[in-house]
């Protein structure tokens, strides 16, 4: 079997999203070794109580999580870095860089764990597609 893509997944603050498929990575493909940072990570912070409660419904446990901080070095160790959302990231010269523009059902006035279960759901599913794509 070959080695898995190393992917670095990254949001804001490292507590909802990039979490959210960080964890979500290895219920879908044991190919991609998957990480998570943020751009704005407050050190010493916890994951968001509602991402972690849909992670939960499907069996990812966070609780041990502990925020990131985005650096060079972490996106230069990584096959692939996926942004999930809004951060802005300047990766380093020769890392790959793709931007997933998840769903965001706040703006179609869905809050909360629904909310929450959509983006999830629509993450799970960018994962599979990004398996597929790189053929594990």
């Amino acid at each position: 079997m070959p080695e898995p893509i190393k992917v670095l997944f990254v949001c804001v603050s490292n507590r909802g999203k990039s979490v959210m498929a960080e964890h979500l990575t290895p219920m879908v493909t044991d190919r991609i070794s998957a990480a998570s940072a943020g751009t704005s990570a407050k050190i010493g912070g916890r994951v968001n109580d509602l991402s972690a409660q849909v992670l939960a419904e499907v069996g990812a446990d966070v609780a041990e999580h502990q925020p990131r901080q985005l650096a060079d070095e972490l996106m230069r160790a990584v096959d692939l870095v996926v942004v999930v959302g809004t951060a802005v990231v300047t990766p380093p010269e020769g890392v790959a860089l793709e931007v997933w523009n998840t769903d965001e059902p706040s703006e179609r006035g869905i809050d909360g764990i629904e909310r929450m279960r959509l983006i999830r759901d629509d993450i799970t599913n960018r994962i599979r597609t990004l398996a597929d794509r790189l053929g594990r």
